[in-house]
């Protein structure tokens, strides 16, 4: 009994080995990590039911769902011989690293942005039987993280006139912010959505720098910002000196029109003095105007 049930088992693995082996399959990770800004590949290989197949295959990659979900990339290889042309590559950032016709359909996405965060399905199509196509159901989980970022750093005012600090980072794992400065005992707030965290220091009154720092496991980074508020006593001998140097500035301006305008009248006057010199007239031109005049007058006594 122990020997045939031995050979049983042994022989009930053989055919659930042949059969899998002639079937559709999809060996995909459940989880892949990618940082922001850098460059992730999904691994995806297969098996199928055919010992060779040299016609038109497709390879497709989808994102949220399988089946229905958004096509991101599609490339078409015609024969064992072509490369698979891509179709559909959207935005440019996504490229097929695997060779379909080797059962390789791994995936590159560059320039990873947060919004790539999402589950990705791998599918390949062959041409003829309506049932030659296979898609992974469960799909891959692409997980982001990113050392962390400051964002924005700024000194605003409430709607009670007071000022406070506000330092907004991005990261993940989401970061920690630390605000510190002059008596940074300020009564702080934070808020956080997704990778984003918010840290505002309310109420500032001290004059100084004020730096933000935001850590996690990956990197820290820092902002600062300065906050000096005008005090209308201390601060009086700055107004002087303002109004000081806008007198002088408008002092020399109105020189400089002066001087201008000394000039224009200079030459105005030596104009003037010019035009109203006396016309000097020629001596040969008197003596024609005589001999003329001599002439009519003995004319007249004939």
């Amino acid at each position: 009994m122990g020997d045939a049930g031995l050979f049983l088992t042994c022989l009930l693995c053989l055919v659930k080995k042949g059969i899998s082996s002639k079937g559709w399959s999809m060996h995909v990770p459940s989880e892949v990590t990618g940082e922001v800004g850098k460059t992730i590949t999904l691994p995806c290989t297969f098996t199928h039911p055919h010992n060779t197949f040299d016609k038109t295959l497709t390879a497709i990659w989808r994102v949220k769902e399988p089946y229905n979900g958004t096509v991101v990339f599609k490339c078409v290889t015609h024969s064992s011989s072509d490369l698979c042309k891509t179709t559909v590559s959207m935005k440019n950032r996504y490229k097929l690293l695997g060779n379909p016709r080797q059962n390789n359909l791994s995936l590159q996405i560059d320039s990873l942005a947060w919004n790539d965060s999402n589950r990705y399905f791998c599918r390949v199509e062959f041409s003829g039987d309506v049932h030659d196509k296979y898609e992974s159901r469960m799909g891959i989980r692409l997980h982001l993280i990113a050392p962390p970022r400051i964002v924005n750093i700024s000194v605003q005012t409430g709607e009670d006139h007071a000022f406070r600090a506000t330092c907004t980072a991005e990261g993940e794992p989401l970061p920690t912010l630390t605000w510190a400065g002059p008596q940074s005992s300020n009564i702080t707030s934070v808020s956080s959505a997704a990778h984003r965290i918010t840290k505002e220091l309310q109420r500032l009154v001290h004059d100084g720098k004020y730096t933000c720092t935001a850590m996690n496991s990956l990197g820290t980074a820092e902002g600062t910002v300065y906050f000096y508020k005008f005090k209308a006593g201390g601060g009086s001998w700055l107004l002087v000196l303002l109004l000081v140097a806008l007198g002088i500035k408008l002092l020399a301006l109105v020189v400089i029109l002066g001087v201008g305008a000394c000039w224009k009248g200079d030459n105005f006057m030596v104009a003037n003095s010019l035009s109203r010199q006396p016309t000097q007239e020629s001596p040969y031109e008197n003596l024609t105007r005589r001999i003329n005049s001599i002439s009519q007058s003995l004319q007249e006594r004939i």
